[in-house]
């Protein structure tokens, strides 16, 4: 059968519009290679990860562990008149009812709270820490994450590692104006003969570099420029991570790999790759099941599940 292509007096035809609303991009407001990977990766969920991109994202804070805790930040608030919900699972994370500019709360300028997502606040209950225990921070830079470590657990030994030298920079300033020591290393952590001394690590965090597709809601402008071509490059890098950094975990050790991604090929199936390239490399269930969806390997939180970002965790532990 003919297609039939009148003309509206705006000069569009019938076909026209019949295929600009069948336009999975103009639909969606997604790209339509990352609403077709979401399909495959996602076949029941993948419209609601798109609404939610689209979806306002709550502010999350950080409240500084113990100092003044997040109670009494919490009271503080109140007297301000405000609101506030604290997290029922994270012990450090608040969000606040209403969106305001985060930058006028009190205690943000000394640090005593930080604007962090609470799908991101996971990282100190996951790498089980303890007074002295050796870290490697692998990605480390903006440093949220490495400071709530050292909030959770100061006597921590840790490097931090950070390739890009400007981050490197900023992250320095950072830890210095939180009054944290640790040994710093601006290097490649895919590259450990440049940096490392040799010594194992008991702990080590790999908050990969990714697609950043879990957290579209808080940065639009990632539908724009991420590109399908981005995706095998990133995947071959978190693949190089795992590669190079577990030989220089102890035994008895555990490793934490982290993404902002929802690409399953960033997330479980590239965990499952690991274990069959590394037999030594066990899988812990230990990411709690209120956090996201189980998958083969890990967990995957989608965007706005539980007013988080969309984020993956999986443990690997190594015998001992």
């Amino acid at each position: 059968m003919q297609s039939i292509s009148l003309l509206f007096d705006g000069g569009v035809s019938i076909a026209g519009l019949q295929a600009a609303l069948d336009d999975l991009e103009l639909r969606y407001n997604h790209p339509r290679w990352f609403i077709e990977r979401l399909r495959e990766d996602w076949p029941d969920e993948w419209q609601s990860i798109l609404a939610g991109n689209d979806a306002q994202a709550p502010i999350w804070l950080r409240v500084r562990h113990g100092v003044p805790g997040r109670e009494r930040y919490r009271a503080g608030l109140d007297a301000q008149e405000i609101a506030t919900t604290p997290h029922p699972e994270l012990e450090d994370a608040l969000s606040l009812d209403e969106s305001s500019d985060p930058g006028r709360l009190p205690g943000i300028a000394q640090g005593e709270v930080a604007v962090q997502d609470a799908a991101a606040q996971l990282v100190p209950e996951l790498l089980a820490l303890a007074p002295g225990l050796r870290v490697l921070d692998a990605c480390a830079a903006p440093g949220g994450k490495l400071l709530h470590l050292l909030e959770r657990e100061p006597a921590l030994v840790v490097t931090a590692v950070e390739r890009d030298a400007e981050r490197c920079a900023r992250l320095a300033a950072t830890l210095a104006r939180a009054g944290r020591t640790v040994a710093l290393q601006c290097a490649d952590a895919s590259e450990p003969e440049a940096w490392w001394d040799g010594t194992p690590f008991d702990r080590i965090l790999i908050d990969a570099p990714c697609s950043a597709t879990g957290v579209i809601r808080r940065h639009p402008e990632i539908r724009v420029l991420r590109r399908q071509a981005d995706i095998a490059p990133a995947v071959a890098l978190q693949a190089r991570l795992l590669d190079r950094l577990w030989p220089m975990l102890a035994p008895g050790g555990r490793l934490v790999y982290a993404t902002c991604s929802v690409l399953r090929d960033e997330n479980d199936r590239q965990i499952a790759a690991f274990r069959t390239r590394s037999a030594s490399a066990q899988s812990r269930a230990l990411v709690p099941d209120w956090f996201g969806l189980a998958l083969p390997e890990g967990r995957q939180n989608l965007p706005g599940r539980g007013d988080m970002d969309g984020f993956y965790y999986a443990v690997l532990e190594k015998p001992v």
